[in-house]
């Protein structure tokens, strides 16, 4: 009778298993990522553009659209002698064209390049303005990737300092996209303090570490609810959620934006709090964010 050591199956299997790294294989492996690596888009900076700062988040609904826009306004309000613009890269729900009070279709130029609509100083270019507000752009992937390379190219920004660029909510095909084709200077993440929105978050912040985009910190927005007529303060998502994430990832917390009353409506009216009410507590915070970008991406910089 034939007898099978037990031991003898183990290690067969073990061997099975393990990949194997002998010379040959390894110089295979090589080529293949090197191959691999030659598929990717060679990163091409935008024509006129000096800095592009993303604003993403893990998770729709977290007030990042409304963060973008008031970033960009926050940063031409700290320093009028920069010039920053806005590119809306949300392509199946574009918010730009509403909270700037934008409506129409971009110009062409001589060279055939779509003109962005303007607003409060700021140049904006949307997927808004190339569909009617009600229609649903139902695209699958390479549509949508298309539309991208469009939005990135096919604008005549002038000159920049900045392109503040809204992303779409999550770590799909469109993040991927732009990180690889654009250098970016840094992102900035939206999250409320609730736990569900910073698992998002999180998980938004470690996609940009993925593809080497520097995450220059949270916008912890909601923060705190302030009773208009007690005065009293309500965390109703949570209190300092965003600070013990951003603990978590070695990233600084670059402002908290209230639960105000006033941003909704403002924003609803395509009236942006930065410009409709500089004075405001809730104005301050934005260009208090807006600050504190510019820093992180003086310090990445230098």
């Amino acid at each position: 009778m034939f007898c099978v050591d037990p031991r003898n199956i183990a290690h067969s299997m073990i061997c099975l298993c393990t990949p194997q790294t002998s010379g040959p294989e390894r110089s295979l492996q090589e080529r293949q990522k090197q191959h691999m690596a030659r598929g990717l888009p060679k990163q091409k900076p935008i024509a006129g553009v000096k800095q592009v700062i993303v604003v993403a988040s893990g998770k729709g609904g977290v007030g990042k659209s409304t963060t973008a826009v008031n970033l960009a306004l926050g940063l031409t309000a700290n320093d009028p002698s920069k010039t920053v613009g806005i590119l809306d890269a949300d392509v199946y729900g574009p918010s730009v064209p509403k909270l700037m009070s934008l409506k129409g279709n971009p110009e062409l130029t001589d060279n055939n390049l779509m003109r962005p609509l303007m607003n409060f100083g700021i140049p904006c270019m949307s997927m808004g303005f190339l569909v009617e507000d009600v229609a649903p752009i139902v695209w699958r992937g390479l549509m949508v990737m298309s539309a991208i390379e469009k939005l990135l190219r096919q604008v005549d920004w002038g000159l920049l300092d900045y392109l503040v660029i809204d992303m779409p909510p999550g770590t799909g095909d469109v993040q991927l996209s732009i990180t690889q084709n654009v250098p970016i200077a840094g992102a900035v993440i939206v999250s409320t303090p609730q736990d569900i929105a910073l698992l998002d978050a999180r998980r938004g912040a470690e996609m940009f570490r993925k593809v080497n985009v520097p995450v220059l910190g949270i916008v912890q927005n909601m923060s705190v609810f302030q009773c208009p007529k007690c005065n009293h303060q309500t965390h109703i998502f949570g209190a300092d959620g965003a600070r013990a994430l951003a603990d978590t990832l070695g990233v600084q917390v670059l402002g908290d934006i209230p639960l105000h009353l006033s941003i909704r409506e403002m924003s609803d009216r395509g009236q942006p709090v930065v410009v409709s009410s500089p004075d405001s507590p809730e104005a301050e915070a934005y260009r208090k964010v807006a600050t504190a970008v510019v820093q992180r991406l003086e310090e990445l910089s230098g």
